[in-house]
């Protein structure tokens, strides 16, 4: 056992994930609250954000209720550390997502009781599947009519392909919703629209107890015979199960009104994981060895626009960080002193003395990390699956105003470090191309250069169908490539070769064409 093992115990670090609009920000600030980290939230509804969600911190966010950042956040809750991560549900930031999901050692993702299991949700579920992340299912909007349970979980565990056990069950949904009974606790939870506080469940350990019966007198036969289902037809709670990553515990309730939230946490805080071990290329990472390591999965330009300051976001794997000690960043092999480290509450943030694995703090930054980058007390390890995908959507940005040059250029390399665009410039005419994967997010840098940086820009769209990263041995032969191809080829922001293939036919011709040269679509193929 290491010195800190005891804090290392008392971290929870949990990303929360969903589709659009299925309730995440909402649930987030809910358990902020029991987090005492807020004292009223701020009411997200229909999306138009009445004083603003607390974890929405930025401007374009606040306007169209949607995130597009991923926020972080801490507080206590009875003897835990609990650290959430609220994602960006829309599709467009799904890749800030899929890199905020290696910075979690668990998840909760919240489903749409009427939408029921949605393509996005899929998608993150697979990220998960692959790095045999633990899951916990929140069903939110019971309050709303909703699918029937069975349907619902039968398709969690066909679409999202992960057992489940339903931990508490739900007593009807939309105007007959009478609340849930929890089956981790044996406990009921009556609703009622008009009380957001949390009140004492009412302990029923058997179900045939006539009790039932006064607090839900049309209901409770319906109950007794729904659970008496459920307990022949889903295995027993596993924890280890859990924990692997093979069975989701499922809970539901009504983010919007508080409902089932609070049984959420307690349970979660109860089973969820401890740091975890973290694979480096090297080796395997251990979050109670001594020395400390990290890495960068996040860069947020002007996360307080009065600022301009720059902050990188780094999660601690190992060891104790400790402030004005100085760390390593291995792809410079510079060594920083941090005098003014960050834990985040959305927003607000505060300087800390030390932080332990499965903390995240925010690194003021001037330009010296990059996404991926390892911070270590100088051990040689680099740690691994930061995606970073070709881009689908490309256009030319050019500058709208002529007397903001330097601010423009400023505010674009900025933003690009953040990851959620990719800058090409090409070598034939010199203009400037920047890649997204959702069309959302041109409009994010449009308004974050004009409202951050003062600098006006237009886009002009290019029928562009992949950006391939172009590699060759024989240096005689990417010469000719890119003398055949110089009106095609460009350089990104770190100067390596990119072929812009028009379309996957012209793509297929030239990588027959050329055999010799390699062809990669991500941008990380060392």
């Amino acid at each position: 056992m290491s010195a800190n093992t005891a804090e290392i115990n008392r971290r929870r670090t949990f990303g929360i994930v969903s589709h659009p609009d299925a309730g995440k920000t909402t649930l987030t600030e809910k358990l902020l609250l029991f987090g005492g980290a807020i004292r009223t939230a701020g009411a997200v509804k229909s999306n138009k954000i009445k004083k603003g969600a607390t974890s929405d911190f930025m401007e374009i966010e606040r306007q169209r209720g949607i995130s597009v950042a991923t926020s972080v956040m801490g507080f206590e809750y009875k003897d835990y550390k609990v650290n959430i991560l609220d994602t960006p549900g829309h599709q467009d930031f799904q890749e800030d997502t899929f890199r905020t999901l290696t910075a979690v050692d668990s998840v909760i993702i919240v489903i749409d009781a009427a939408k029921g299991v949605e393509p996005q949700t899929e998608k993150l579920m697979n990220v998960c599947r692959m790095r045999k992340t633990p899951v916990i299912v929140f069903i939110n909007k019971l309050d709303r009519p909703s699918q029937d349970t069975f349907t619902l979980l039968d398709e969690v565990e066909e679409q999202l392909k992960i057992k489940v056990r339903p931990l508490s069950w739900p007593i009807n949904n939309g105007p007959d919703f009478k609340g849930v009974y929890n089956l981790f606790d044996q406990s009921l939870n009556l609703f009622d629209p008009s009380i957001t506080e949390i009140r004492p469940n009412i302990t029923i350990n058997d179900l045939s107890d006539s009790l039932l019966d006064d607090y839900i007198p049309h209901d409770a036969e319906t109950l007794r015979e729904e659970v008496e289902l459920v307990e022949g037809v889903y295995p027993e709670f596993d924890h280890e199960a859990y924990l692997a990553g093979d069975l989701a515990p499922v809970f539901f309730g009504s983010a919007l009104y508080n409902f089932g939230v609070h049984e959420l946490l307690d349970t979660f805080v109860q089973i969820a994981p401890t740091p975890r071990p973290v694979e480096a290329k090297e080796r395997v990472i251990d979050p109670e060895e001594e020395k400390f390591t990290g890495f960068v999965f996040k860069i947020h330009a002007n996360i307080d626009p009065n600022h301009r300051s720059r902050i990188a976001f780094v999660k601690i794997c190992s060891g104790k960080f400790e402030r004005n000690k100085s760390y390593t960043n291995l792809r410079t092999g510079k060594a920083y002193r941090i005098s003014s480290p960050t834990a985040f509450m959305a927003s607000k943030k505060e300087v800390i003395d030390e932080a332990y694995p499965g903390d995240i703090i925010g690194v003021p930054d001037t330009g010296n990390y990059i996404i991926g980058d390892t911070i270590t007390e100088g051990e040689k390890v680099h740690f691994k699956g930061l995606p970073s995908f070709s881009p689908e959507l490309f256009r030319y940005i050019e500058n709208a105003d002529p007397m903001k040059t330097k601010q423009l250029s400023k505010g674009i390399d900025q933003l690009m470090d953040e990851g959620v665009a990719q800058l090409f410039t090409n070598q034939f005419n010199g203009r400037k191309i920047i890649g997204t994967v959702g069309a959302l997010q041109f409009e994010v840098i449009q308004y974050r250069l004009e409202h951050e940086y003062g600098a006006k820009c237009r886009f002009e769209n290019i029928p562009m169908f992949k950006a391939c990263w172009i590699r060759c041995e024989d240096e005689a032969k990417l010469t000719e490539f890119k003398k055949r191809k110089h009106q095609k080829m460009c350089k990104d922001k770190f100067g390596r070769d990119v072929f812009m293939a028009d379309s996957q036919f012209l793509l297929n011709m030239t990588q027959q064409e050329f055999e010799d040269v390699q062809f990669h679509f991500t941008s990380e193929f060392e």
